[in-house]
Parts: C-alpha cells; structure tokens; sequence
C-alpha cells in the first residue's frame, strides 16, 4: 500500500533539512534497472582456416544497440578496430586493413542486443583475443584459436572388394584425401569333431 503525503511549502520547508532529504534519498533509493553487462563467450573458439565463424556478445539485459557504438578490437593489433559500428552506420574505413570486407554484426540482431561478430574466410593470423565493447560498460573477451585442418574423418570398408579399404579425409589450406587399402589373408581353421 502506497500512502501519499501533500505537504505545503511552509511544512515542508520546516521539516526537510538538507540532510533529512539526503536521508530519505539514502533509505529510499529509486527503482533502477538493473546494470547493463557485456557477455562474451564462456570458452575459446575454435576454427579452421577458410571457416565462417561468430564470436558471441550480447547486452544483458537484452536492450537494443543499434544506437550504441559497438566496436570489436584484437589485442597486439594496430589500428586495433576489427569492426566499428557508430550512429547506426558501419565505419568499414576504422577496419584494420586485414578485416575489411570480412566482419560484420547482424543488423536486426542489434535490435535485441545481440553484437556477436562474424568473422568470414578466417585466416591463421586471425587467432587472438578479441575484445567486444560498449562505451561506458564493462568490456567482455572472445579468445579465437586457429587451426590448419580439421578433424580427419575415416571412412569406407568396401564390403564387395576382398580388401578393406580406409579413406581418411581432412580439410585445411589443402584438401587431403587418403586411401589406403590394407590386403591380408585371413586364414579360417575349421575342425570337425565327431561325437563318440
């Protein structure tokens, strides 16, 4: 239950000193919002080279930034931008020159405050730490590691051929596909035991 209470000027000047103001202010604070963060991912990143990748960062709680300025950096980087998005426009000429053309935020995702970053065509020099920011709020960490190819997959016993055959395929700077076909005899002994 809320009670209101109408003062005239005479009363309230009479009873609310400077410091029984300050104390009303002090033992009955206004209703905040809650304090805006930055969040990052919770673990590194992996990649291969030639891979798409995002680096997740969201407002928490979930506001639109697409009026806030966004920038994305990597440390030991000069310049240090690898994307600058200010007063609703993309500043592709603030890119350090190896990430032009290859970052980007979603648009409609800064509407709820997602200001993950997509990295295109990723390179190994692109491995490091990157750093997602919002003026005037804590800065939140992606770290990115890099590899050559991928996990290899193995694959293939051809039944119909009396070898077995084994492709190993990986992906990387270059495309590697093994086959490697092992040939051995198999020797089965069979005994007929008769029952006495």
């Amino acid at each position: 239950m809320v009670t209101m209470v109408h003062l005239n000027n005479e009363m309230a000047n009479r009873h609310f000193t400077p410091a029984a103001t300050l104390m009303f202010i002090l033992l009955f604070p206004t209703q905040s919002s809650p304090a805006q963060r930055v969040i990052g991912p919770p673990q590194p990143i992996a990649a291969v080279v030639g891979d798409d990748i995002t680096l997740p960062c969201h407002l928490e709680p979930a506001m639109s930034a697409s009026d806030k300025t966004v920038e994305w950096t990597r440390s030991g980087l000069e310049p240090r931008f690898v994307y600058v998005w200010r007063d609703g426009v993309e500043l592709e000429s603030k890119k350090h020159p190896s990430y032009r053309e290859r970052t980007s935020v979603s648009i409609s995702g800064l509407g709820h405050g997602d200001i993950s970053l997509k990295l295109s065509r990723v390179k190994l020099s692109d491995e490091g730490k990157y750093i997602c920011h919002v003026p005037n709020l804590p800065q939140s960490f992606a770290e990115l590691f890099v590899g050559l190819v991928s996990v290899p997959v193995i694959s293939g016993i051809n039944i119909n051929s009396r070898a077995v055959v084994l492709e190993c395929e990986s992906v990387g700077i270059q495309s590697l596909r093994l086959r490697l076909t092992v040939r051995e005899t198999l020797c089965w002994t069979h005994r007929d035991s008769q029952r006495s």
